[in-house]
């Protein structure tokens, strides 16, 4: 009876660890912006963007619903990927929904003129809320139980290939440059998100000239699991040589009804070989219903819409789950 009573009591000396989770991702509907609330295992919280103003706080109001959803009650890191109305301009709004303990960016707005001032105004003024982490290419956002990488920042890339990645890319013969992009959208910082086996590749907005620099002559990215297609399916962006030598499993389309979900995009990526699905925030209005992913990989149909998020939860072995909030339909991809 003392051994039993014993073994009871050193028990109750070892600390009860909480089962791990799963890593979240939440592509909410900002119609044509970004905002992409991660949760790691964890629960530190990653907000990439945050959307629109105005519309009566709508992108803010969204995204709070998306974190009450996930269970926080702040952003531990809000990623800024560049200075555009679409990605920037719903940071004050947000900061009267959730509060946010620290601002991630590349520096300094690079464009200039009125508007361009008015954002850069309006960030500073969020800043005053929060602390500042400025990164380069290389630098790693300090969440716990994830890496995240940032691989593009201020129009810099990483200046080489990440471990098991840097094979030659043959989808780069005959792909033509574009003209340089000076604006924003080519500073975008994107980054890689991993977690066990599962890759997520984010690169916000950034343009053909610059996809092709991260993949070409060598792929410095290799392949990931998600794709969250660039620049809303935009075809200034979204290079073969890029989306080939990616190869994603499932991808992911941020786009508006009438904003991005370009015909082209859209075909070239229902065209990868080893895709399995495309997800879409919008069903396009830019494209034709084939072109469209099929209608239960859409969250949102009509126009206006109600704000449907998708979201996805990933396993460290690789494996991951999304689901469709307006149908609440799921479908689970095993790890590969």
């Amino acid at each position: 009876m003392r051994r039993v009573l014993l073994s009871v009591a050193l028990l109750a000396l070892v600390p009860a660890w909480p089962a791990a989770r799963d890593l979240r991702i939440y592509f909410v509907d900002v119609e044509g912006g970004q905002a992409t609330l991660i949760v790691t295992p964890d629960g530190e919280s990653l907000l990439v963007d945050a959307g629109w103003p105005g519309f009566d706080d709508r992108d803010a109001k969204r995204i709070q619903a998306a974190a009450r959803h996930a269970g926080i009650q702040r952003i531990d890191y809000l990623l800024m990927t560049h200075y555009h109305l679409d990605h920037v301009g719903g940071i004050e709004p947000l900061l009267n929904y959730v509060p946010v303990a620290c601002f991630v960016d590349h520096g300094e707005n690079t464009e200039t003129g009125e508007s361009a001032r008015k954002l850069s105004e309006s960030y500073r003024r969020a800043l005053s809320k929060g602390r500042r982490l400025t990164v380069k290419p290389g630098d790693r956002i300090p969440l716990r139980g994830v890496e995240v990488l940032v691989v593009a920042a201020r129009g810099d890339l990483i200046p080489r290939s990440l471990p098991g990645a840097g094979a030659r890319n043959p989808h780069c013969e005959g792909i033509a440059r574009k003209d340089d992009d000076p604006t924003e959208n080519a500073r975008s910082i994107g980054f890689l998100l991993r977690y066990g086996k599962f890759r997520f590749l984010d690169l916000a907005d950034l343009t053909w000239n610059k996809e092709l620099e991260l993949v070409c002559p060598e792929n410095r990215i290799g392949t990931v699991d998600v794709y969250l297609v660039n620049h809303h399916g935009m075809n200034l962006s979204n290079a073969p040589a890029l989306v080939q030598a990616i190869r994603p499993r499932v991808a992911i389309m941020n786009n508006g009804a009438k904003k991005g979900g370009s015909p082209e995009v859209l075909r070239l990526l229902r065209s990868l070989p080893g895709l399995e699905d495309l997800w879409q925030l919008h069903l396009s209005l830019n494209a034709s219903r084939e072109e469209n992913a099929p209608e239960n990989r859409i969250a949102n149909l009509d126009t206006p819409c109600q704000g449907y998020w998708i979201e996805l939860r990933a396993e460290p072995n690789g494996s991951f789950t999304v689901t469709n909030q307006r149908t609440g339909e799921s479908k689970r991809y095993p790890p590969r």
